[in-house]
């Protein structure tokens, strides 16, 4: 009898406890959030981007290259074809049609899952590089490319793995190999993720890597996510997606990171694009993130931008650009702008491109 009044409390501790967990996670996913629609005028879906577009920036001259066909083991997808790399042209007299670009030998292309994507241009020959997560097997490493315009190809150039980058879900480049990286769990993967998820503790960090050295630059987020750059390379901005707001670090000379500030911004921040001409912040959000991981087809999760300004002042100013329930746009990761138009992309659906003339009138 005492073994099972024993058993009986032990199972009545944990049920306790993970049904404090799940109503602690419901409140870090906004799970009873209402979202208010806010669109934007004249805009288009990308259609051929069927398989999503998770990850996006662009170039200077309006080039967007973009990052399609995540297999995430928690999140829907909606195709077994390997993932794939795509430009769009985002100038005026674009037909707003993505081109698959061609990625040459030496590289796998068939075990290829592309997450977060970053551009570093080396001021010596003006060569674009491009730097992609890649989740093979679920597991992790980032793929170094030399972008070929001219070809419309990526020339691949090296994979680096190491222990510290065990889940990264996105990077900011700032060298020909230096990177920045959030690794999005404290795990490298399978069922101790969903576990961690649920226990929805501060395990999640930053990791600084280049050949010479390779460290943890900041940690104490609960899901680190998106990563960028201020324009002047001096400030790292990072997305905390289950603590709903953006960490300001300042990068030292040691490659290091300080804490500088924290902006709330009351949504699941998902992957950060810097205007490169302002310096504001335009962040691709789940304004739900508990439809986001039911994907019930009868309440589908909905997509949300939200732009900061001014980030290094005393009073950013945090706008909400758009809202979408989920009958336009599903799962909202990324937003940019170029030339009076937004481009907006999602995990596992079609990307949208709108415009922002009447925002900013």
């Amino acid at each position: 009898m005492g073994k099972l009044v024993v058993i009986s409390l032990f199972v009545a501790a944990l049920s306790a406890f993970v049904g404090e967990r799940v109503i602690n996670l419901r409140r870090r996913t906004l799970a009873s959030r209402k979202l208010v629609q806010t669109h934007l005028p004249n805009c288009h879906p990308i259609k051929s981007l069927e398989y999503g577009s998770e990850d996006l920036t662009i170039l200077p001259n309006g080039l967007a290259i973009i990052s399609t066909g995540l297999k995430d083991p928690v999140l829907p997808s909606y195709s077994d074809a390997p993932g794939k790399m795509y430009t769009l042209d985002m100038s005026e007299d674009s037909r707003m049609k993505p081109v698959e670009l061609r990625m040459g030998r030496g590289f796998d292309l068939e075990s290829f899952n592309p997450h977060g994507i970053s551009v570093y241009t080396d001021e010596t020959d003006n060569s674009v590089y491009l730097f992609v997560v890649n989740h093979p097997q679920q597991k992790t490493q980032v793929e170094i490319f030399l972008f070929v315009e001219e070809d419309h190809s990526l020339v691949y150039v090296k994979t680096i793995k190491h222990e510290f980058l065990h889940s990264v879900n996105d990077i900011v480049a700032v060298g020909v190999e230096s990177f920045y990286a959030t690794n999005d769990h404290y795990f490298g993967g399978g069922t101790l993720n969903t576990l961690e998820v649920l226990l929805a503790q501060p395990w999640s960090n930053v990791v600084y890597y280049s050949p010479e050295e390779v460290k943890v630059v900041a940690e104490g987020f609960y899901m680190a996510n998106g990563i960028n750059i201020s324009p002047d390379k001096r400030h790292i901005y990072v997305a905390d997606l289950f603590d709903h707001n953006i960490h300001v670090l300042e990068r030292l000379e040691s490659n290091g990171l300080a804490p500088v500030k924290v902006v709330e911004v009351g949504s699941l921040v998902d992957n950060i694009y810097v205007d490169p001409e302002t310096g504001d912040l335009w962040i691709g959000c789940h304004p739900n993130g508990w439809k986001l991981f039911q994907n019930d087809p009868e309440d589908l999760p909905g997509s949300e931008v939200i732009q900061i300004k001014d980030i290094h002042s005393e009073k950013p100013v945090v706008t909400q650009v758009y809202a979408d329930d989920g009958s336009v746009l599903i799962g909202s990761s990324v937003a940019a702008p170029y030339g009076g138009k937004l481009l907006i992309g999602t995990i596992y659906q079609k990307a949208l491109v709108c415009d922002l003339a009447k925002v900013d009138q």
